[in-house]
Formats: structure tokens, sequence, C-alpha cells
């Protein structure tokens, strides 16, 4: 009975330290993720504990629709500039490829929509206001945006010219076959850029600052490569970063040599433009300076008027859906609700689609005279601009926000170059920041620190 005993001593203390070690090592192996979780958490990285390896997250593009549209085996219509193409896919396959004659400017104000739209109607030749001609084989799927064949005029002589007022042009005989293989509802997909995986190395020469905002991104505008973040997919409300959007299907939707009569009703919003007076006429364009510079609410409610203030949010909202801005919803044009909701990601996608469609949007934000269609009635010199980076040479553009309860928030753009001498456009957004401008400049200058980047100066007009 004794040795028995002791023998089962023997075996109990060794299957006793067996699960011992055993719980040990799940405990260290869970404190070792942990570890991995918090030491990453905010540098993007998706990481295989496995393999221990770090992929870098890029956010997904227009492009990428693509692949979504052919899984579904969809039949539509991809409009693709950078190979002047117009592709026809049926149930998910591609079927035919057609050349495209010529597409809008976005530095003249025509730059032509991208994104994912549907074809909304078509008409063998309709008839455009604006530049008098016929478009024979017209398919609209968006605002005013057609696809069309070679526009003529009444007496039957072609209109030709290199870019569009923001149309698709196509030659007659694809027109007609296009026109003839699609239906009403049929998604169009607009892509403006190819895909690019630009790699960057990073030097980890610091760490990551401390951050006051709630939330923020950290992305290579170009390629969508993400540096940093954190609650990036986290709605949170945005305050004035609305007007951007307002300013976009503004600039889409109505004819920019309009001008409208300002009425004592549309400068109640709170705050005060000193430049807009009731009984006064202001243009379109005219109207984006004190919007996008002073970040005035009376310049937001004043263009919210030539839509309609219920149809203009309910394009906003459309248009946020069709820029990849899937957690965006709009209330108001100016943001003075805390209704008007957007996460970090969706920003972001809102800052790419105003630099490669929209681009002399934040030309004005930087207070820059852009090409207007009247004579701006005020100094643009002599506005209060907001938007606290102006004064660096890099700084592309972007805009700011306050509510007392959204606290700050912001998206800039600056423009650096890398070791290699390659150009990059970096967007920094921030939403419910204590201090945006220390938070801004923390970043930036861990960017300069660990990538290898040097600011690039903007190229003079």
């Amino acid at each position: 009975m004794k040795k028995l005993s002791l023998v089962s001593l023997f075996i109990f203390c060794f299957i006793g330290s067996f699960i011992g070690s055993f719980f040990v090592s799940q405990i260290t192996a869970i404190k070792f993720r942990q570890t991995l979780l918090y030491d990453f958490s905010n540098v993007a990285y998706s990481i295989d504990l496995d393999n221990m390896t770090r992929n870098p997250i890029y956010l997904k593009m227009i492009s990428d629709i693509r692949n979504d549209l052919v899984s579904k085996r969809e039949n539509f219509l991809e409009v693709n500039f950078p190979t002047m193409e117009i592709k026809l896919y049926q149930k998910g396959a591609l079927a035919k490829e057609f050349p495209i004659l010529a597409i809008g400017n976005p530095q003249e104000w025509g730059g032509s929509p991208l994104g994912l739209y549907k074809v909304i109607s078509g008409n063998k030749n309709s008839f455009s206001t604006t530049s008098r001609v016929y478009m024979p084989y017209a398919l609209r799927y968006y605002g005013k945006y057609y696809i069309h064949g070679e526009p003529y005029y009444q007496n039957g002589e072609k209109f030709t010219s290199s870019v569009t007022g923001g149309c698709i042009r196509i030659e007659d005989k694809y027109a007609k076959e296009i026109y003839e293989s699609v239906e009403v509802g049929m998604p169009v997909l607009v892509i403006g850029r190819a895909k690019e995986h630009y790699q960057y190395t990073n030097k980890k020469l610091s760490e990551f600052p401390e951050i006051s905002a709630d939330a923020y991104l950290i992305s290579d505008l170009d390629s969508g490569f993400v540096f940093a973040e954190k609650n990036s997919e986290k709605q949170l409300p945005i305050a004035s970063l609305t007007k951007l959007m307002t300013a976009v299907v503004v600039a889409e939707n109505i004819a920019l040599k309009s001008s409208i009569l300002v009425e004592t009703e549309m400068l109640e919003p709170y705050g005060f433009t000193q430049v807009l007076k009731s009984g006064k006429r202001f243009g379109v364009v005219e109207l984006f300076y004190p919007l996008l510079i002073e970040s005035s609410n009376d310049a937001a409610e004043v263009l919210s008027r030539f839509l309609g203030k219920t149809k203009i949010i309910e394009m906003m909202n459309e248009k946020a859906k069709a820029i990849l801005m899937e957690k965006t919803e709009f209330v108001d044009p100016h943001g003075l609700s805390l209704e008007n909701v957007s996460t970090a990601r969706d920003i972001f996608q809102l800052g790419r689609y105003i630099f490669n469609a929209r681009p002399l949007l934040l030309d004005i934000t930087r207070s820059e005279e852009v090409r207007d269609f009247r004579k701006i009635s005020f100094n643009v010199e002599k506005l209060s601009n907001k938007n606290i980076f102006i004064d660096e040479p890099n700084f592309v553009g972007g805009k700011g926000g306050y509510l007392r309860k959204s606290k700050y928030t912001a998206i800039f753009i600056f423009k650096f170059l890398t070791s290699d001498e390659e150009i990059r456009n970096i967007a920094i957004i921030l939403l419910k920041s204590e201090d945006r401008e220390k938070d801004t400049q923390e970043i930036y200058k861990w960017l300069l620190e660990n990538y290898s980047l040097s600011p690039s100066p903007l190229d003079p007009k």
C-alpha cells in the first residue's frame, strides 16, 4: 500500500505539473496575443499569428466594386478612365469593350462623376440645353450626366472637342450598340484611376503619438494604404465636414453659371457671414468661397435652395452611397445637427473623391481663386480661412468642423515626396478631437520620421 501510495503521489504530482504548465503556457499565449493587439492597435496591419507576419491594410477603392458585381453575376457597364474604355458585362462576364472618345476635365469644373450609379433613362436623341447640341443614343446615369454618341448641332454639323462637360462621349456605332444592350436600372461603375499597391516601409524610429481624437485615420489618398487608424469605422458627428458633400452635390447638379437672390430667411442659421447680404445676387462658385473658407452656414443654406433643402439632402445621401461612404447620413447641408454622422473611413472616401473628381474645391479651401463664370463680388483674400494649415506649402486642401458635442473634426490632405522621388498624397482624418491642430502636427511629424517622407510643395498655378 505504501509503495502504491508513493507511485500514486508521483503520478498525481506529474499530472498536476503538466496541467499547471499547460495553463501557464495558455495564459502566456493570451498575454502575448493581447500585447500584439495592443502594440499594433493603432498601426494598421493585419497580423497573422500563425506565421507572425504583418500584412498592410489598403482601403477599398471604387475599382474594387467591379469584383462585387462580377461575383453577383450582374449585368453592368464599367466606364474605365485609365484605359479609356467602356466595358459591357453580362452575368458577371466581360462581353464587349468600346473605346471612349472624350470625358470631362476636373480641372475646369467639368470632371465626370466617379462611383457606382445606374441607368436612369435612355433617349435615342437627347438635347443639351447647356451646349445646344443633340446627343444620340444618350443614357443618363446620374444627375445631368450621360453616356452618349457624337453630339451635333441642329444643322447636322458634328460638335468636336477634346473634353466634355462631364458626360462620356463615344462613337455613334458603339453608343447605339450599348444603348440597345442595356436597360433602366443597370449598374454603371465609373472608375477614375487604376488600383495600385504602393509599398511603404516603416523605419520604426518613434512610437505612434498619443492622439486626443476618438477616431482617426491616416492613409495614402492614391493607393488607400493605411498608416494608422483608431475607431475608423465608428459613426460620429462630423459637423462642418458636411459642407464638403454639399459643395460636391451642388457642383455636379447645378449649372455653374446660375445665380441666386439671397433672402433674409436664408441667413437664419447659426453664425454671421459678412459678404452675404440679403437682396444681393450670388453665383454658385462664388458661394463656395465662404462655404469652404469661412465654413459659412449661411452659404450652405443659400446653396441648398438651388435644389431645395429636402432634395439636396436626399442627393447628398445618394452620393455618399455611390462613393463608398456606407456609414454616412446627412440631415442638413451645413452640419449643425449631430445627426450628420460618418466614419473616418467614409470621410477618407469623400476626400479621395474630391481630390480626383472635384479638385477645384480643394483649391478653394486653400483660398485659391479658381475659374468662375462671373466676377466675384468680394475679395477672397479677405475671407478668414478656418483651414489651419493653409500656410503649409504642401497642404493640398481640406476642411475642419466643430460643435460642442462633436468636438473638432477634420480632413487635411498633404503632398509628400518619398525617398525614391515618388509623390504621394496623404490624408489625415480626425473625429471628436480635443485639439485637431496638435493631433495633426504630431501625426505629421510621425510620418516624416518613420516613412522617409519630406514635404513636397504644390506646383505653382
